[in-house]
């Protein structure tokens, strides 16, 4: 191999192994900061060693080798400041102890502590924020860069989150383990909310210039798979899953070649992704076997009803509208009326609509939410009130930070302003 080869395998060694490594080094040392510090220091004598020595036949089990060794020698360096060092770092040796079989430990799937880290890296202590940018640096292995470009925002911004994110779970002494019993559900559920918070990034951008960034859906679906091997038998995991990966089918119709927004049902379903689509299908399958009928669950039975329409006019609306009304019951919130709104008027007509979104303008709940000015000027604009649906879509374009999507509104605003119904 040359030098490419190897720093291209090195790449992607560490792109399957960093997760699993950073767990078993977390639990070993309780601290997960140094547990990444000591990974990174492994990855380090890889680029040094292997261009040199060639790739090992156990890339992971020697990645894991190097990374115990830094963590006994830091220990040993620094065993005078806490008796509790000196005594992780004897259990460390005593795991190195040839005796011991360690290779074949150091290959074990780790699942236990893969799924530690990821309730670790999401726990509450930590702002949704920090718990997003912590599990995509720590879990999908992305870098600080990586990060900062794909939330759009600065470098160091991310840096810092990372850095407070490591240490308020040190201060919190967070414990490594996965939660049981009326801890789990909670906790399942902060995970989940991470997971889904970086899909919808990247599904549809809050900030920038392009509409979506396929990276972030991607990122969050493998982060979904894992964490539904890890945990085979919970329901709304299976749920998030199904709900991502149908919506993700739709990206490669969300945008004509131009790159400009295209809306649900202007979609040439024809380029939507099949696979992805038989995949959520069996996903909800499964969940609903399960006896799910959780906030994810009934999310990706409404998305499945899109799926199943090969053309627009085919949509189950009355159906969709019956799934919002019982995720309104289960999970009630502004945003989940605002989607039943749209349900509804596309079952019952556009007045039905209005009067579910006239209800939220009057609660002022979502009074910087763009999105509730835009459906609002859509239904206005179906019942040919255009004046007021003008002035919807001017505020829906004010409030939003996406520039494809503040583009589409003015657009829509332009066309009311000509007396025109705007496209769907």
């Amino acid at each position: 191999m040359t030098a490419t080869d190897t720093h291209r395998a090195i790449e992607a060694v560490w792109r399957i192994e960093q997760a699993k490594l950073i767990a078993g080094l977390t639990r070993q040392v309780r601290d997960v900061g140094l547990a990444e510090e000591f990974a990174q220091e492994a990855l380090v004598a890889a680029l040094k060693s292997w261009p040199q020595m060639g790739v090992p036949d156990r890339p992971g089990a020697w990645l894991m080798a190097t990374a115990k060794r830094r963590a006994i020698d830091h220990f040993r360096r620094n065993k005078l400041i806490a008796r509790k060092h000196a005594e992780i770092g004897r259990d460390l040796e005593v795991g190195l102890d040839p005796s011991a079989d360690i290779e074949a430990t150091m290959d074990d799937p780790v699942g236990d502590d893969l799924l530690s880290l990821i309730f670790v890296a999401c726990h509450p202590v930590l702002s949704a924020e920090a718990r997003a940018a912590l599990t995509l640096r720590l879990v999908g292995g992305l870098t600080t860069a990586e990060i900062a470009r794909a939330f759009l925002v600065p470098e160091p911004t991310v840096a810092q989150r990372i850095v407070r994110a490591k240490k308020a779970l040190a201060e919190a002494d967070v414990a490594f383990e996965v939660p049981r019993g009326a801890q789990m559900a909670e906790r399942l559920g902060s995970v989940l909310a991470v997971i889904y918070l970086i899909f919808n990034e990247g599904y549809s951008a809050t900030a920038g210039n392009d509409w979506t960034r396929p990276q972030l859906c991607e990122e969050a679906m493998r982060l979904g798979r894992i964490l539904a091997e890890l945990a085979p038998d919970e329901p709304e995991v299976h749920g998030l899953v199904a709900l991502m990966e149908i919506q993700a089918s739709r990206i490669g119709a969300r945008t004509d070649d131009k790159g400009e927004p295209v809306l649900l049902l202007d979609q040439d379903r024809g380029r939507w992704n099949r696979l992805l689509i038989r995949r959520g299908l069996a996903g909800l399958d499964r969940a609903e076997a399960l006896g799910g009928r959780g906030a994810y669950v009934l999310q990706a039975a409404i998305a499945a009803c899109h799926a199943r329409a090969a053309i627009a006019d085919e949509t189950d609306w009355d159906r969709i509208a019956g799934l919002y009304a019982d995720l309104a019951r289960l999970a009630p919130s502004p945003v989940v009326e605002l989607n039943r709104a749209v349900a509804v008027s596309m079952a019952q007509g556009p007045a039905a609509g209005l009067e579910i979104v006239d209800r939220l303008v009057a609660e002022n709940a979502l009074k910087t939410y763009h999105l509730l000015p835009s459906v609002r000027g859509d239904f206005l604009a179906k019942l040919d009130r255009f004046a007021e649906a003008r002035a919807e879509f001017e505020q829906a374009a004010a409030l939003t930070r996406n520039q494809r999507e503040k583009a589409l509104l003015t657009e829509r605003a332009q066309a009311c302003a000509r007396g025109e119904r705007p496209a769907r």
